[in-house]
């Protein structure tokens, strides 16, 4: 039976951002791993991959979440990791705004605590409401949050914009973010 594009996807997003120990695998310090032995190793899963499908799926993402490095041989996640790797990007200014999108039961969490990476190297941050909105339908009841980006990034906070398009920080303070009128901190 053929493995489909979720499942391979679901997989990837498994071994290249989670846990590639747990198949042998070791990614180098900017989280990339030869494609030959991701292939290798999965044959011996419920998702066996071949290099058409890899590259499938990396070409079909909506996401974008993985990439194919230049020369071919290595494939890595591009953001979302809760292991430890250098994505070598560079800091960047952001736009004056960018957006959260979360569930509305991490609200009172968010307001005494801001945005924080929990598991995750870094905080996502959206380019646009419509994107956060979709992020946050995965939680449950969705909430976008705004965030005052450029007036952190003045505080001396590093922004870097990921391959695909996400904006990562480590953190997002409460006094940088603007929440729903229906939810507004007090003043």
């Amino acid at each position: 039976m053929a493995t489909s594009s979720v499942k391979a996807s679901k997989f990837l997003s498994y071994v290249l951002r989670h846990d590639p120990a747990a198949f042998g695998l070791v990614l180098d310090d900017s989280g990339w791993v030869s494609i030959e032995e991701l292939i290798a190793v999965s044959l011996a899963t419920e998702t066996p991959l071949s290099r058409e499908l890899l590259e499938h799926v990396v070409a079909t993402s909506d996401k974008k979440r993985f990439a194919i490095s230049d020369d071919g041989e290595r494939i890595r996640a591009n953001q979302g990791h809760s292991i430890s790797v250098e994505l070598d990007l560079p800091a960047k200014r952001p736009p004056e705004t960018l957006y959260h999108g979360t569930a509305t039961r991490f609200l009172d969490s968010i307001q005494a605590q801001g945005l924080l990476r929990g598991s995750r190297q870094h905080v996502h941050l959206s380019l646009d409401a419509d994107t956060a909105t979709r992020v946050g339908q995965r939680h449950g009841q969705p909430v976008v949050l705004e965030v005052r980006a450029a007036a952190l990034f003045d505080t001396g906070r590093s922004f870097y914009l990921s391959d695909n398009g996400v904006w990562l920080t480590e953190a997002v303070p409460p006094e940088f973010l603007v929440f729903p009128e229906s939810r507004a901190r007090p003043c």
